[in-house]
């Protein structure tokens, strides 16, 4: 069985030493990562058959940096076939790789995120490869089969058992979507501040609706999205988790009545201003739009790994896009609180104002 992770140097991994099977006896995964060694010196040739190599292995694999000097051509080659690269500061220029004082102790982060919830960890690997390519709605799709598939694994029923039983949310004491005509310019405002603007079920509907306001009138050139009181949206509202009848429902649901798709459409119209926290959905959605303003000190997380998930409102579409698989895949492996600075140098805003 070995550690966790084993260490493989390219080399290796151009050989094959990825490649034995996943799962054993009893469907056990057999370690579920591997550490690709990117100290040495990597030569083209080499780079070409473990990049090959490291597109169809069955595990994760997670690059490791630990020289500050900038990483040559053939690792780089190879870094954007690995699932996420981490790497010191000064070396972390390229978006493929991702910043970490200490890499070996991010390493070790990563370690105790895949132990704890392995199956997460590894299907966020999957789907973010596999929609990576695809067009939107497709994309989206995958991402909620995926969502599905983890609806039914022993991490998110652990999640869901620690969390306890908890009554459906109250109905809205006032309208939860406010959505204003200015000219040619549609704002729509979240509009529940006593539950942090969450995206549960009226939210999502009470935006939905605006949204297709806005695509079925071509006068409307602009659409405004934000949220009243003190954050934009502290993401799904966790007392409706766990609450739809069937597993085909909740797809439906997420793909088909929700927000994702018609953001992604419309977003050449849509500037997206956001502030807070901005957790789950709350940055999955609006990183469709062509533009999203954060304020000064917004912080951004995808902590849905850590309940056996994945960003399940499209956030392995809309994050992946403006940053790159490598570092959504660490943004939501990890749950890190990304503050507004590293948000705009990564790309996933476009201004702090």
């Amino acid at each position: 069985m070995g550690s966790p992770h084993d260490v493989i140097t390219p080399a290796a991994l151009a050989a094959g030493a990825a490649d034995w099977p996943l799962l054993t006896e009893g469907a056990a995964v057999d370690r579920p990562f591997l550490v690709v060694d990117l100290d040495a010196d990597l030569d083209a040739a080499t780079a070409a058959r473990a990049a090959d190599r490291a597109l169809g292995a069955p595990r994760l694999l997670i690059g490791r940096r630990t020289r500050t000097e900038p990483l040559t051509a053939p690792q780089l080659q190879l870094t954007a076939a690995l699932d996420t690269t981490l790497a010191p500061p000064a070396a972390a220029t390229d978006r493929t790789l991702v910043a970490a004082p200490d890499p070996a102790t991010a390493v070790e982060e990563l370690t105790a995120v895949v132990s704890d919830q392995e199956h997460a960890a590894m299907v966020l690997g999957h789907v973010l490869r596999a929609a990576e390519s695809l067009p939107v709605p497709a994309a989206v799709d995958i991402e909620s089969l995926g969502y599905s598939t983890l609806l039914g694994t022993p991490g998110f029923r652990r999640w869901l058992a620690a969390r306890g039983p908890r009554p459906l949310p109250p109905p809205a004491p006032q309208v939860p979507v406010l959505v204003d005509r200015e000219g040619d310019r549609l704002h729509v405002t979240l509009n529940r501040p006593e539950r942090r603007n969450a995206y549960g079920a009226q939210v999502r509907d009470g935006l939905v609706e605006a949204l297709r306001l806005a695509q079925a009138d071509d006068t409307i050139t602009s659409v405004l999205l934000d949220g009243a009181g003190p954050v934009f949206s502290a993401g799904g509202d966790l007392d409706e988790f766990g609450t739809t009848p069937d597993l085909a429902t909740a797809h439906l649901i997420r793909t088909r009545a929700g927000a994702a798709r018609l953001v992604a459409a419309l977003a050449d119209r849509i500037e997206a201003r956001v502030h807070g926290s901005c957790v789950g959905a709350g940055i999955e959605v609006p990183a469709f739009a062509s533009r999203v303003v954060a304020a000064p000190g917004t912080v951004f997380r995808l902590p849905e790994v850590s309940m056996g998930l994945i960003p399940g409102a499209g956030g392995c579409v809309s994050v992946p896009r403006r940053i790159g698989r490598w570092r959504a895949y660490w943004l939501c492996a990890v749950g890190i609180a990304l503050d507004t600075e590293t948000a705009l140098a990564w790309g996933l805003i476009d201004e702090i104002a």
